[in-house]
């Protein structure tokens, strides 16, 4: 199989041994952050709000972190790279 050129759409959704790699199944670190997602719509104390919020911006992070290091596909890295940029920014912010 050719390799697909850089401004290939195939490129940048295939992973390397050729199948298309944009959406999987919830690793570990997704299930936790939609777990705190749906936890969060719950009337909670603002601690225990705080917490939630925390996990869920924690869980992202190691997604991201995760997905630029083995992401399948450019997509998914640049994603995670993405991702990464802007939970990194709204620490600082709160920071």
């Amino acid at each position: 199989m050719a390799r697909p050129r850089f401004s290939s759409p195939a490129w940048w959704f295939r992973s390397q041994d050729g199948r298309w790699a944009v959406a999987q199944p919830p690793n570990p670190a997704i299930s936790v952050w939609i777990a705190a997602v749906l936890i969060g719509f719950l009337p909670l104390s603002p601690a225990h709000a705080t917490t939630v919020e925390g996990v869920g911006h924690g869980a992202l992070i190691v997604w991201s972190l995760d997905e630029v290091v083995r992401g399948a596909s450019p997509f998914r890295r640049v994603l995670g790279a993405v991702v990464l940029i802007g939970q990194l920014l709204l620490l600082a912010r709160d920071w």
